[in-house]
């Protein structure tokens, strides 16, 4: 009888986390909040951007902020693929870290719209200039 998980946070580009011996984990979904234990049935759920709680024997109860993403659970393997994740900060600190990267991340946007709008711009003229 399996009584722990193993979870797995997956990024695009690195494995954010591997947690062994994992007892609970309660995550957001399109269709609300949902936990998993592990004699739970295989299943999959698409994620909203949210936060994620684990609770080890040895760790206690932790919390993971998340993007969008997707849940997996075979077997005993929960894998979570998501876009973005930030962790390792007491809940009430993970709300101003997931606030500053949000921030940062609309920076980010607004640099690059303007970048591609001065591109567009470009490629516009460049074509009106082939057209005469």
């Amino acid at each position: 009888m399996e009584t722990t998980m193993h979870l797995k946070i997956l990024l695009p580009y690195k494995v954010f986390a591997d947690i062994k011996n994992v007892k609970k984990i309660v995550v957001e979904t399109t269709a609300g909040a949902y936990g998993i234990l592990p004699r739970r049935l295989d299943c999959t759920a698409a994620l909203v951007p949210g936060i994620l709680m684990y609770q080890t024997e040895s760790e206690g109860i932790k919390y993971v902020a998340l993007d969008n993403g997707i849940l997996i659970k075979a077997g005993s393997e929960v894998s979570v693929s998501v876009r973005n994740a930030m962790g390792d900060a007491p809940l009430g600190k993970l709300r101003n870290l997931v606030e500053q990267e949000m921030m940062q991340l609309d920076e980010l946007e607004i640099n690059a719209r303007s970048v591609m709008a001065k591109l567009e711009t470009g490629f516009m003229r460049s074509f009106q200039k082939l057209r005469k």
